[in-house]
C-alpha cells in the first residue's frame, strides 16, 4: 500500500468538476484506491463518495492506493489534483481582476 498527501488549493473545495476527474484517473486503475480527511474514508473510484466526503478548501486530503499499479495510480492521481488546483486557483485569480 502506497499513500500520498495533498492540500486543498482551491476555494471551492472538492466540488463535482475536480471529483469527476480524479474518478475519471482513479477507474483507470485495478487497485483499491480511497480517499480520506480527518473525519472520513471514502471509495475514490465514486463520484458520490467522495462528494460526500465534503472536502473544503485548505484541508489536506489523503489517496491510498493497495494492489496492482498502486504507485502509478497514486502519483498520476496526485499530479492530476496538483494541476487541477492550479488551474481552478488561476481562474479564481482572473475572476477577481
Amino acid at each position: 500500500m502506497v499513500s500520498g498527501k495533498i492540500r486543498v488549493r482551491s476555494s471551492y473545495g472538492l466540488h463535482l468538476r475536480p471529483a469527476s476527474l480524479l474518478c475519471q484517473e482513479a477507474l483507470k486503475y485495478s487497485c483499491h484506491i480511497m480517499l480520506l480527511t480527518d473525519t472520513k474514508q471514502v471509495n475514490a473510484k465514486s463520484v458520490l463518495g467522495v462528494l460526500g466526503a465534503c472536502v473544503k478548501y485548505n484541508m489536506i486530503i489523503e489517496i491510498q492506493c493497495d494492489g496492482e499499479q498502486e504507485e502509478e495510480a497514486l502519483q498520476s492521481i496526485l499530479s492530476l489534483l496538483d494541476k487541477v488546483f492550479d488551474e481552478e486557483c488561476e481562474m479564481e485569480h482572473k475572476n477577481l481582476s
